[in-house]
């Protein structure tokens, strides 16, 4: 539990923009809230959570139940890596606690290969940092500038 900063304008545009934000508000339907947006990608990337409560003000609150800290790392990971969210704070209880991950700030030039041989000293480990970012990474080669990963220890 904890509090955790991303880099307020780089990340998943979920929120839309103004012209966006317009249009929706003459459409029929009920424009979501942030807070449901946020609950949805939760969702959508599938990561597995009990009782997920969001709330959002100048940062996201996250609380509910998980069974490893790596889920509970993915899900403050996905609401970090949204534009327009600068802060998340935790509050995710986790059952079956192992060894936190440390979290890396992506910068220009990064590349998980590059990124692995800087943590694990062999650049052919990127694929334990791809799959400890999945599903928020859907290709080893799609990260960016500010975005924030996972980094798991390595046995």
């Amino acid at each position: 539990m904890g509090l955790f900063s991303f880099i307020k304008n780089a990340g998943k545009k979920i929120f839309g923009n103004k012209d966006e934000a317009t249009e929706a508000t003459q459409a029929v339907e009920t424009p979501k809230s942030k807070t449901e947006l946020l609950k949805a990608e939760i969702d959508r990337l599938g990561i597995p959570v009990s009782g997920l409560d969001v709330s959002v003000s100048e940062m996201v609150t996250v609380s509910g139940q998980t069974e490893t800290n790596a889920d509970r790392e993915k899900i403050i990971l996905a609401m970090g890596n949204i534009d327009c969210i600068g802060c998340v704070e935790d509050n995710i209880m986790v059952t079956n606690p192992e060894p936190e991950a440390v979290f890396h700030v992506v910068k220009s030039g990064d590349t998980l290969s590059k990124i692995s041989k800087e943590v694990y000293g062999d650049p052919m480990k990127y694929n334990v940092i791809f799959e400890a970012n999945k599903p928020m990474l859907e290709h080893p080669d799609k990260i960016y500038p500010g975005q924030t990963l996972r980094i798991p220890a390595v046995g």
